[in-house]
């Protein structure tokens, strides 16, 4: 007895839906690996409840000609005294980001702490922009680290604000050197090497 297959129409479609599954995993496989990856994204999605994006120590030096206009910004210091940055102008001001609980702030606060001190009385000046913290953690992290530099209290975000060109929303640390007319001059993201910023701070003194 001869048997005859009675041809099924939803089996050619359901082929054909396995077919387009599997070359469309092919093409996202393929974007994937030619697509760059970006950290600071990556961490924002990453969920992980850090609090913080770590920049890549990534270095951005701007020369004279391609530098903005000078920062504008009016906030206060732990010590409750205002500061507004048109006073800056004559000096290179290094602002850096930070808060208490942020991991890699804690590894470069030896460093800004030392080159805070080697580089006073000769033309450049040190903050610090707290982003998060009140006054008691803010002064409980400087005991432990020994920094002298005061800081800003920026809890609300105005200077952050005012540097959003530069400094991307949670990237912590970050630091900025300004030149001797206000403008940003330099840009770290992440933790700062101390040769590093020691020499962007000596180009911006000599310009």
């Amino acid at each position: 007895m001869k048997l005859h297959r009675i041809p099924d129409p939803g089996r050619r479609a359901r082929r054909g839906m396995l077919t387009a599954i599997a070359s469309a995993a092919v093409l996202a496989v393929s974007l994937a690996a030619c697509a760059a990856p970006d950290s600071l994204a990556q961490q924002a999605r990453a969920g992980d409840n850090k609090n913080y994006i770590a920049g890549d120590g990534s270095v951005s030096e701007y020369t004279a000609a391609d530098r903005q206009n000078p920062v504008t910004f009016q906030a206060p210091l732990f010590s409750g005294q205002t500061v507004e940055s048109r006073s800056f102008p004559g000096k290179v001001v290094v602002l850096n980001f930070w808060y208490a609980a942020c991991g890699p702030c804690r590894l470069e606060a030896g460093t800004l702490q030392e080159l805070s001190q080697s580089f006073q009385g000769k033309g450049a000046e040190f903050y610090g922009v707290n982003i998060r913290d009140e006054a008691p953690t803010a002064a409980a992290y400087e005991r432990t680290f020994g920094v002298t530099y005061p800081s800003f209290y920026d809890r609300n975000g105005g200077v952050l604000l005012a540097m959003a060109s530069f400094v991307p929303p949670q990237a912590v640390p970050t630091t900025i050197v300004l030149d001797k007319q206000g403008r940003v001059a330099a840009r770290i993201l992440g933790v700062a090497d101390k040769s590093t910023l020691k020499s962007l701070i000596s180009d911006t003194l000599a310009n």
